[in-house]
């Protein structure tokens, strides 16, 4: 799918208004500041419930409102709405007009992938951060993989009171077996993804990283022991499970590690090239969605002039072209969108289309369009 309408009210620094989308490329261009990051934060938001910035919803809406609404309409006229009320708490969620109770239905439509500044903390925000990104992936490609995370959770949770309340021997007994058993079910299904995301992975390197790519590899850590049965290691790890308070082992303490020549891929490489690692593996789990998914990702990119040089910016817009997907990119200044303009270009001079790209200038939380086919109400 692609964002056709985008419709924001009381959204952070944004002034109210819809805005249209082109279906492949978009670009928002202003100063820091302006309101660039929270419109990319708006359709975030409607994708996954929550935002890439914070974690205080208070935040999200604008000065001295309690509430704020985010809705889309897509290239299928469906419709996709979200409001918050921040006095009562209560989150309405739509589609097509008839009301919801789970995030979860929003995100069955709407697929967003995202590459921010923030976005570094896949390699220096610890594990929890590579879990979130992976299993991101998982809920669009793997489809029962919601439910039985869902499950998952919730023996985890009992086998976490136990050890916590130092229960008896036959209770623990009792809800670990459960949890050996599902631990090993969702690293059965996420060990599946990780490897098609391994093999999806070279093809963007090449683009992007051509010089290193093959000195690149991803190793996928299940959260136990490689030598150790779960079982076993749940049996060996029992006295230091009880000074804890918790599970030591599982599938909820995977990892996934980023190498180049064995040592890791942040201590080798330079800012830029993190950058283009960082979406390159974006680019590969986006292909991975668009390829088993109902519906194509929707890829933002935050200030893309970032760290990244000339030739760089080149090969990411070689990149871009291969995705079959929308794209929204941000940048302070326009000059740094160059070379994805001019490959836009090119592609509108071989299809005849009368443009293949939208552009918006943010001011002050306003978004005004830059060429004529662009509309703003």
């Amino acid at each position: 799918m692609s964002v056709a309408r985008l419709t924001t009210h009381n959204f952070r620094n944004l002034l109210p208004s819809t805005i249209s989308f082109h279906p492949k490329l978009n670009f928002f261009v202003g100063d820091n500041g302006s309101g660039k990051s929270s419109l990319l934060e708006a359709i975030f938001f409607l994708g996954h419930g929550k935002s890439f910035r914070t974690s205080k919803l208070e935040h999200l809406a604008t000065y001295e409102n309690d509430n704020f609404v985010v809705s889309i309409k897509d290239d299928l006229d469906l419709q996709l709405g979200l409001s918050k009320s921040l006095a009562t708490g209560k989150t309405h969620i739509k589609i097509n007009g008839e009301n919801h109770a789970r995030l979860s239905e929003l995100a069955k439509n709407i697929a967003v992938q995202i590459v921010t500044p923030e976005s570094f903390k896949l390699f220096f925000g610890g594990p929890k951060e590579r879990r979130r990104f992976v299993d991101l992936g998982m809920f669009h490609v793997k489809h029962n993989f919601s439910q039985q995370w869902r499950e998952f959770n919730r023996v985890l949770k009992q086998r976490n009171a136990c050890i916590r309340n130092n229960l008896d021997k036959a209770t623990l007994d009792y809800w670990s077996e459960l949890f050996c058993t599902l631990s090993l079910e969702v690293t059965a299904i996420r060990t599946q993804y990780v490897e098609d995301l391994i093999a999806e992975l070279p093809e963007w390197l090449e683009l992007l990283l051509p010089n290193i790519a093959d000195k690149i590899s991803v190793q996928y850590l299940r959260g136990w022991p490689q030598k150790k049965e779960l079982v076993v290691a749940l049996a060996d790890g029992y006295e230091k499970e009880l000074a804890y308070g918790y599970s030591l082992y599982g599938a909820h303490k995977f990892d996934v590690k980023f190498l180049i020549a064995k040592q890791p891929l942040e201590s080798l490489l330079s800012r830029g090239q993190q950058k283009l690692f960082l979406l390159a593996l974006t680019f590969a789990q986006a292909k991975l969605i668009a390829r088993v998914n109902r519906v194509k990702p929707i890829l933002l990119i935050d200030d893309i002039g970032a760290e990244l040089d000339l030739i760089s910016r080149k090969a990411l817009s070689t990149a871009i072209n291969k995705l079959d997907c929308q794209v929204v990119i941000t940048a302070i200044d326009e000059g740094v969108l160059r070379p994805i303009i001019n490959d836009a270009k090119s592609i509108d001079e071989e299809s005849n289309k009368k443009t293949n790209y939208h552009m918006f200038h943010v001011k002050h939380g306003g978004i005004l369009p830059v060429n004529n086919s662009v509309m703003i109400e």
